[in-house]
């Protein structure tokens, strides 16, 4: 899939303030991971770590925190990695589907999709 960024903006966790960052639309990545010191600007707070496994294989642990997202007109709070602060940031699967888009890697854009809401009972009649 090719890759490309979106203007992405994290809010604090109350949903009154955002700041725009410009990140990588990165399907990969479980998560949304954000520089630590503009997640610290906005209150964010950690309130859990998790393990995660790199590209390369790596193991590495960072702290989660839960705060507001916003991209155009669609507004979600999601799950953020405290990351390094020369990290870039980067859009991960679990906003994207709180947000409902999906990335069109051809015109370089995220796209409105409908959420699935299918009862497990339809699987086994």
């Amino acid at each position: 899939m090719g890759q490309f960024n979106v203007a992405v903006e994290i809010g604090d966790p109350e949903g009154r303030r955002y700041e725009t960052v410009d990140a990588l639309v990165d399907t990969g990545a479980t998560y949304t991971s954000v520089p630590r010191p503009l997640l610290e600007r906005l209150g964010v707070v950690p309130d859990a770590k998790a393990w995660f496994t790199l590209a390369d294989g790596q193991l590495i642990e960072r702290e989660l925190g839960h705060t507001w997202i916003r991209i155009g007109a669609r507004t979600a709070v999601t799950i953020v990695v405290f990351a390094d602060s020369d990290s870039p940031a980067r859009l991960g699967a679990y906003a994207l589907e709180g947000l409902r888009l999906a990335p069109d890697p051809v015109n370089r854009r995220l796209v409105p999709v409908p959420a699935l809401m299918m009862p497990l009972a339809a699987v086994f009649t």
